[in-house]
């Protein structure tokens, strides 16, 4: 059995309306449909892992209201270990209030409840399967506090770190996390916004430039997720390339960075080479966003493994190591610088 993937983070139930278009400020909008998924950026990776059929626990915190037996049940039905999963007392589970448009993109507004209570001590009492990670994955959707602390548990334990920058961060993000980071995840905002300078001013030319600035702040690699544009990779052994996308067609982007670092992750504990898994974690994004929600929008490992195998925008040089063909195959039968110093 391979090494368990540990997810670090935020458990929410999305509101999701649909429509034409997204509404300006003050603007009213007849919508097209309403529905409720489960959702919360941690919960949504630790169900993409389990999904690609990889063993997965998730540690984070759900209300004690009407929503968190119903978010709790969720993770365990879809393979997801929850011993770490705890309630807050008082306060109710986290909810995402989600708009779509007819293109397939979003805009969304948290409101944290339960997973502002994740704390350092809550981390304590999950040391055993932590200790025993493959790799750990977290976000910016709980306390900073407390992904200061996971970071030195993941340092102190030699577990590999990987945190995707999101929400993007509005104020700076310690140089204590990002020096315990194996794995930087930001996506075109979030790069910006790391980097201080105006959204929008990423592009596929100018990413190498943001990436080496991003690792200059501690991380010892960094993948920039962008989108339609591809992923861009600036590995500590010194690989610098540029990982095309998959041409889908998108319904909904909502969770296409969560299922990105979890198909990155699952690929780099089965052994795949970089260039391989970040196409496997490109492969696993595109397919999330041809169907609605966020955790119900998670492919399949075989699915993922057919995607990445194809010819399109495929990578020359794989370094020998696992294809994503393969890689999955034992467990696919199981179904100036925005940082603080």
């Amino acid at each position: 059995m391979p090494s368990s993937i540990v997810v670090v983070g935020s458990i929410n139930l999305d509101l999701v309306c649909s429509g034409k278009r997204i509404p300006a400020p003050g603007e009213t909008l007849k919508g097209d449909k309403f529905q409720t998924f489960h959702g919360g950026k941690g919960a949504n990776q630790a169900v993409a892992v389990a999904r690609l059929g990889h063993p997965v626990t998730m540690i984070g915190k759900v209300g004690d209201d009407d929503f968190g037996p119903r978010l709790r049940k969720g993770l365990q039905e879809a393979g997801v270990s929850v011993r770490g999963v705890s309630t807050a007392k008082g306060v109710s589970s986290g909810v995402a209030l989600i708009t779509v448009d007819a293109k397939g993109q979003n805009s969304i507004t948290v409101i944290p409840g339960a997973n502002d209570q994740l704390l350092p001590k809550d981390l304590e009492a999950s040391l055993p399967q932590l200790r025993s990670a493959g790799m750990i994955l977290t976000q910016l959707e709980v306390p900073i506090e407390t992904v200061e602390y996971l970071g030195t548990l993941a340092r102190r334990f030699d577990i590999p770190l990987m945190l995707d920058p999101a929400p993007a961060p509005a104020r700076p993000i310690p140089r204590k996390i990002l020096r315990n980071l194996a794995w930087l995840t930001p996506n075109e905002t979030e790069t910006c916004a790391l980097c201080g300078v105006a959204p929008g001013e990423l592009t596929p030319l100018n990413v190498a430039s943001f990436a080496e600035l991003l690792l200059n702040t501690g991380p010892a690699n960094v993948i920039i997720k962008m989108g339609s544009r591809g992923a861009y990779i600036a590995a500590a052994d010194g690989l610098r390339q540029l990982i095309p996308a998959f041409k889908v067609k998108a319904v909904d982007s909502t969770a296409a960075g969560d299922a990105f670092n979890a198909g990155l992750a699952v690929a780099l504990v089965r052994g795949m080479s970089l260039v391989e898994a970040v196409r496997f974690g490109s492969a696993t994004g595109a397919l999330s966003t041809t169907r609605a929600g966020a955790q119900t929008s998670m492919p399949e490992g075989r699915e993922v493994a057919r995607l990445a195998a194809s010819s399109n925008g495929k990578p020359r040089h794989t370094n020998g190591k696992r294809s994503a063909a393969t890689a999955l195959e034992p467990l696919e039968t199981a179904d100036a610088l925005h940082v603080q110093n």
